[in-house]
């Protein structure tokens, strides 16, 4: 049978799609038997299991929906990212990375049997209702998250728009409070930007979804023209609480800054699953400096672009420590056109980085000045927080990933990029700023 594997490089969502034919193993000799006979004890013990249950439960239950449960309890008992999605969520993440869906504006993963907010999408409901990152949901109108799979709060938390819901949010174990939100169509622009003064140009990326490298030419192009080649000084990428998305989009963001040079690999589980992606020359700043804002939100796509940009020298890396979330799912479509959403390989950066459970580390460490109500409320735990992550393949590495994920509404405020704008502009000096290109990775 022919499978369509995806490849998700987010904490929500990202797919490239590419086409792989399974062939099942014929031969099975020795230790290999014995191991599919304990495989098939087992198996068995699930349907006396199932057939008990339907025999004998207080109330008759579904049989689809005990088969489904079966399956997204082998799913999640793997890791965070690994789940089962029915017909309707398979079709309505296929809809997202798009650009366009109806919802909330968040994305979530689920942490200690609660939905946590990674970052709220700019300009959507939620957003402007008051989420933040880092918010864990403990209820859904009324009803209680603890227990739910993560596919089952997403699929409460959407419906038709402009209806109500109401979220419980606990922050940082203070008392829970009830934040209103009015679903509404999500327009996802993933790609902003503007002049900062009259020589800067800021490019903020949302998400990695089908728009966005086309987003960040076009306005690559736009402030170029605007400000003028002779008088930009240079570029500031903001990708903090940017949760990730297509992992196409990453590389194609990353190679609009590159002349040459590997991006990014995948390794799976075999020693020869391994794919390398590298640039295609054609730095569309032309050269010009570039700094890339990250934080504890920035996770899995972001990370790509900030690890590739930072071991190529190509940008610094200013702000704080990002989410740490270095493996890729493949979706593949199932029988009853549902999908299996499964962790396969962990990437790795040019100079060979796992970041997984330990994120991007900024050459220049900017922290935000919190409020007094938000102290501690602003921090994420990051990938090596989220109970049944994979470890970091390199031992010897302290696994630490996640820091505060706050930004300021008021640019004024905003410490981190006012920080970049003084580099860009000479005020202040830094030895990381600009990179030196030299001591880049060998290509």
């Amino acid at each position: 049978m022919r499978k369509l594997p995806i490849l998700f490089c987010g904490v929500a969502m990202g797919a490239i799609a590419t086409i792989a034919v399974t062939q099942p193993h014929l031969l099975l000799m020795g230790g290999a038997n014995a191991a599919v006979t304990d495989t098939y004890k087992q198996l068995n013990l699930f349907g006396d299991v199932f057939e008990r249950v339907r025999s004998d439960y207080v109330e008759q239950p579904e049989d689809g929906k005990l088969v489904e449960a079966a399956i997204n309890g082998m799913l999640t008992s793997l890791d965070p990212h690994s789940s089962y999605m029915d017909a309707k969520s398979f079709q309505d993440m296929q809809v997202q990375t798009k650009g366009e869906f109806g919802g909330l504006g968040i994305e979530v993963t689920q942490e200690d049997g609660a939905i946590k907010v990674v970052s709220p999408i700019d300009d959507s409901p939620a957003s402007k209702a008051g989420v933040l990152a880092g918010d864990l949901i403990t209820g859904i109108d009324g009803e209680a998250t603890q227990g739910m799979t993560l596919q089952q709060a997403v699929d409460k938390m959407r419906g038709p728009v402009n209806t109500p819901i109401t979220l419980k949010i606990l922050r940082n174990k203070g008392e829970p409070i009830d934040i209103k939100v009015v679903r509404d169509i999500i327009k996802v622009q993933s790609v902003k930007a503007k002049k900062m003064g009259d020589d800067i140009g800021y490019i903020r990326i949302t998400q990695f979804n089908e728009q966005t490298f086309d987003g960040l030419k076009k306005n690559i192009d736009k402030l170029s023209k605007e400000i003028g080649p002779d008088k930009l000084k240079g570029y500031i990428i903001d990708l903090r609480n940017n949760p990730g998305g297509l992992l196409d989009q990453a590389i194609q963001v990353s190679d609009a800054f590159l002349e040459r040079g590997e991006i990014v690999s995948t390794r799976g589980r075999q020693a020869d699953d391994v794919q390398r992606y590298s640039a295609r020359g054609g730095d569309l700043t032309g050269g010009k400096p570039v700094i890339v804002l990250v934080n504890g939100g920035s996770a899995s796509a972001s990370e790509i672009v900030a690890g590739a940009l930072q071991d190529h020298k190509r940008a610094t890396i200013l702000g704080t420590r990002s989410f740490g979330k270095g493996s890729v799912q493949t979706i593949i479509p199932l029988q009853g056109n549902g999908a299996l959403r499964l962790t396969t390989a962990r990437y790795y950066t040019p100079s060979g980085r796992s970041i997984q459970a330990k994120g991007i580390d900024p050459e220049i460490v900017v922290q935000e000045n919190v409020p007094d109500d938000l102290k501690g409320k602003d921090q994420t735990k990051g990938e090596s927080g989220l109970k049944g992550h994979l470890a970091n393949p390199d031992a010897d590495k302290t696994e630490e990933g996640g820091s505060s994920a706050y930004v300021p509404a008021n640019e004024k405020d905003d410490t981190q990029l006012n920080k970049a704008i003084d580099l860009l502009h000479g005020v202040q000096k830094s030895a990381y700023f600009p990179p030196d290109p030299k001591a880049g990775v060998p290509n």
